[in-house]
């Protein structure tokens, strides 16, 4: 059994990004929400179309981890179709290990489609059904779970088992959207087992079920339910983190080319973050890291492309502006 430093769990699928030409957006009066908006029934031209096939919040931290240094693997699940395949050739040539990945017969790999407008997107989602079951891992150095279908809650009692049977896996917990709907009563084996906890600021206040907008507090709580370690972004504003009594706020690396999208950012930010404390850098450290890769991966299409070589950044971060340094709050 291969003696893995980072084993990511979740699924994966392929993005077809379509950028869309004619749109509208606006923000409602009552929820403060932006929207898209297109005409009801009406032909909608697009630029262009990108497919970015193995990605997902998993996929993306196992090959961002891969492409800083570390022995990588992913579980997850596809269909014997040729999405499926695609896949499975993506993470082999990115170095990121398969055998974990469960290959079922006559069904179809996740497809997500991408409405890409100006730098941002909406995401059209459908998690396959697939029966979702944990092979023996062994006892890689870090397990990374993330986003998974809405069938999975059980799958999710299993994870914590072997976890509590591997005292010495380090674990790191970004939550996707059925992981936050499945509520923190649900999950709380797995909150109460983290070492790293990610999120961004609306995601902390939905799992919280609050509106509590001051970060720090909102970290305060989410360590109450057992996480060691706290990183919460907020989108262009910054990062942040708390770990025992201290907290930090971390500005964006500086970057003077604006955007191409955004997708991926947060999984940038948090695999990074990861694979520093991996490395023995401490929360400061690791905040230094992961802005960079957030900022590198926007430059790119899709989650995947922008993502960064331990030696890359490290020439950003030898070319940071005195400022771009965290600062206790």
């Amino acid at each position: 059994m291969a003696n893995y430093d980072f084993i990511a769990i979740g699924d994966t699928t392929t993005d077809a990004f379509i950028q869309l030409d004619t749109a509208a957006s606006h923000i409602d009066m009552h929820t403060d929400v932006r929207e898209i908006c297109m005409r009801f029934a009406d032909k909608v031209p697009y630029k262009d179309v990108f497919i970015v096939p193995a990605v997902g919040n998993s996929a993306n931290a196992a090959v961002s981890a891969a492409r800083l240094g570390l022995k990588t693997a992913l579980v997850a699940n596809i269909g014997d179709d040729y999405f499926g395949k695609e896949c499975l050739d993506v993470f082999q040539q990115e170095q990121v290990g398969t055998e974990y990945v469960k290959i079922h017969a006559g069904r179809k790999t996740n497809y997500h489609y991408v409405l890409w407008y100006e730098t941002d997107r909406t995401i059209l989602v459908k998690h396959e059904e697939y029966p979702y079951t944990l092979p023996d891992i062994g006892a890689p150095k870090w397990v990374y779970l993330s986003s998974l279908g809405g069938n999975s809650l059980d799958f999710h009692a299993v994870i914590a088992e072997y976890l509590a049977r591997h005292p010495e896996i380090k674990f790191a917990f970004q939550p996707g959207t059925y992981q936050m709907k499945f509520g923190k009563e649900a999950m709380a084996p797995l909150y109460a087992r983290t070492d790293i906890f990610f999120c961004n600021k609306e995601e902390a206040q939905r799992i919280l079920g609050i509106e509590e907008n001051d970060v720090k507090k909102l970290m305060t709580m989410l360590a109450a339910l057992g996480p060691k370690i706290i990183a919460v972004t907020d989108g262009t504003a910054g990062a942040y983190a708390y770990e025992g009594t201290q907290a930090w706020f971390m500005p964006p690396y500086p970057d003077a080319e604006p955007p191409i999208q955004r997708t991926g950012a947060g999984d940038a930010f948090s695999s990074t973050f990861t694979v520093a404390i991996a490395l023995g850098k401490n929360v400061p450290e690791a905040l230094l890291w992961g802005p960079i890769n957030s900022m590198s991966v926007v430059h790119g299409i899709g989650a995947r492309q922008g993502l960064l070589t331990r030696t890359q950044l490290e020439k950003y971060l030898a070319q940071a502006l005195p400022e771009y340094q965290p600062r206790e709050i």
